[in-house]
């Protein structure tokens, strides 16, 4: 039976080919291509290794992998701003209403016990920061795919997608185009592109809005996407008052029922995420588990030490694990396969470090109560360091082998 669409596809190729007259954008058609239709190009020959992974399957799974935290997140966007409308109608107040409201009477009856009506509130709030992440970034890559002559990366649907869920359902949709920006070029295309880049491109432009725009990307309050409502987030209340006070409880943090960024809330959701990369292969448990010992240590000796004047230093490492970003950066940022180690070795104290840093910068500096960001960033920079060393000793371990024989 013929397909008319690869018929298509088969009979403009030659245009975008050799000394074709559109020769120069095939990086264009390429994409567009493989979105409907896997490469039919095989390896051969005895030194080429033939696996049924590719760099276009490993980035649909980590995509596929954020589904959970994805359509939860969009769910609890939702919830949130729901009840807070409840409440406040309950109360005789009155709410302010943005550009969004049109939409939202259209698709929402404002029932917050309603999944579906949850849902499209938190979707009429993600999909535009989503969309504007998306063509921003695929935009960018389709520049630098023509410009060097190369394929356009698959790991640019798999940034975007981290990007748009780590911000906050009220982030401003200019800033959310300069950030994504910010990440692939800067982060990755002035290195190389895909592979050569040393840090993670959705925590750079994350990290760039956050200094740059610190009002609107500091995460002490949380918007629920209601104008003029606003709701402390946990690391914003632990840097006041001790965890065992606050007005949300460990298991409402680990479903995700608390205000946060849209992907970042449900630490269950993450870990279904965990499960799939971990499945695969695509994330490496030594990664995961450094970070989880690292965590654990540093959160233990605060405990320990105790203090009067910060609660920050009595928040156990398992309220850690379960507030802020911390999940979602240990299962999709930590574990990126390029901007962390590359050694076995290397990976548990790449993992440590992180998990380290992370609880140094939210005790010791509740001005900026996240941490996880910088931590994962700081461990980037230091990945090469750490590979280093291990191989340098890996090889003169071999030399001393060697000569002993």
């Amino acid at each position: 039976m013929s397909d008319p669409l690869r018929n298509f596809f088969d009979k403009v190729k030659p245009s975008f080919q050799g000394s074709g007259k559109l020769a120069k954008y095939f990086p264009l058609f390429d994409v567009f291509e493989n979105l409907f239709y896997s490469s039919d190009r095989k390896t051969s020959g005895l030194t080429h290794i033939r696996d049924g992974s590719d760099i276009q399957r490993i980035m649909v799974v980590v995509w596929l992998a954020t589904f959970p935290a994805a359509f939860f997140g969009m769910y609890n966007v939702g919830f949130q701003a729901l009840s807070a409308l409840e409440e406040i109608n309950l109360n005789g107040g009155v709410f302010e209403t943005d550009w969004h409201w049109p939409i939202i009477q259209l698709v929402s009856g404002l029932n917050p016990n309603n999944l579906l009506d949850c849902i499209s509130y938190g979707a009429v709030y993600f999909i535009p920061i989503y969309l504007v992440t998306f063509i921003v970034g695929i935009g960018w890559e389709m520049i630098f795919a023509v410009i060097r002559k190369h394929e356009i990366s698959e790991g640019a649907f798999v940034t975007t997608i981290l990007f748009a869920l780590s911000c906050p359902p009220d982030a401003p949709l200019w800033q959310v185009a300069l950030g994504i920006s910010v990440g692939l070029v800067i982060g990755k295309e002035i290195f190389g592109g895909t592979g050569k880049n040393f840090l993670n491109p959705a925590l750079t432009g994350r990290a760039f809005l956050y200094f740059a725009y610190p009002a609107s990307w500091s995460g002490d309050m949380a918007w629920v996407a209601v104008d003029g409502y606003t709701a402390a987030t946990m690391l914003g209340m632990s840097a006041q008052e001790s965890y065992m006070n606050m007005s949300y409880t460990w298991s409402d943090a680990f479903l995700g029922f608390i205000p946060g960024s849209i992907g970042e809330t449900s630490v269950l959701a993450i870990l279904i995420g965990l499960a799939i990369l971990l499945y695969t292969k695509i994330a490496s448990w030594r990664i995961v588990a450094g970070v989880v010992l690292g965590t654990m240590f540093t959160a233990t000796l605060f405990n320990l030490a105790g203090s009067d004047t910060n609660p920050m230093f009595a928040i156990p490492f398992w309220w850690h694990m379960v507030m802020g970003g911390y999940m979602f950066g240990l299962v999709f940022m930590a574990t990126e396969p390029v901007s962390g180690s590359h050694t076995n070795q290397g990976r548990w104290v790449y993992g440590f470090v992180i998990g380290f840093m992370v609880i140094m910068i939210r005790v010791l500096n509740p001005a900026y109560p996240e941490g996880m960001m910088l931590a994962i960033l700081f461990g980037n920079l230091l990945s090469p360091l750490i590979d280093h060393y291990f191989v340098s000793r890996n090889i003169k371990q071999r030399v001393r082998v060697l000569n002993a024989e």
